[in-house]
């Protein structure tokens, strides 16, 4: 269910008793949404930039106003807000991490775009968007330089900040996904913050 309209970025979905996440937004599409009720629906649709909300709206209308479900929020960086998404309830802002649960950190990471933000779930799945894929080819962890839209030398800044945390996957939007233990994914990110340097 992977939306043109998102470049075919990936979407995830979180499922928590206190309410499921879904992360980016995919197509619209009526088997999707089936399942998605069948999994007891969603409570906040968090984007992690402005490149991959797709149908952000479409889903809104059904869980929110469809569904009668008041409680249903989006969540974006105010510096990535668009035209398109100007609607978007949670509109985050500055350069802190946000918590937006206990086990539901937002971490801001412009580089890609000047909004960008990650989420870091239970401190081991690390949802990043754009920011941070793994390589085939480089064997190790890395950002998009051809596809970096705000600033190369801000999304080095942003990959140090997030080396300081911990997590055990990787989960991107475009590129491949990457799992390890703590220790291996802290030396992966030091690849990749060496690889930025030298780009």
């Amino acid at each position: 269910y992977h939306a043109e309209s998102s470049f075919g970025a990936a979407s995830y979905l979180i499922q928590r008793p206190e309410g499921n996440i879904l992360v980016d937004s995919p197509r619209f599409a009526p088997p999707l949404v089936k399942r998605l009720e069948d999994m007891g629906g969603v409570r906040y649709l968090y984007l992690t930039h402005r490149d991959d909300v797709a149908d952000h709206e479409k889903f809104h209308q059904h869980f929110h106003c469809d569904c009668g479900n008041r409680s249903f929020d989006r969540l974006l960086h105010q510096d990535d807000i668009t035209a398109k998404t100007q609607q978007v309830e949670i509109q985050l802002q500055g350069t802190e991490p946000y918590q937006l649960a206990e086990d539901l950190l937002i971490i801001p990471v412009p580089g890609h775009t000047k909004g960008h933000t990650v989420l870091l779930y239970r401190n081991k799945f690390l949802f990043s968007g754009d920011h941070l894929a793994y390589s085939e080819r480089l064997q190790h962890l890395y950002a998009f330089r051809d596809a970096c839209w705000y600033s190369w030398a801000e999304l080095g800044k942003s990959m140090e900040k997030l080396a300081a945390y911990d997590f055990e996957w990787v989960l991107p939007g475009h590129g491949q996904r990457f799992h390890s233990d703590h220790s291996t994914m802290q030396q992966q990110m030091q690849k990749c913050l060496e690889y930025i340097h030298q780009s």
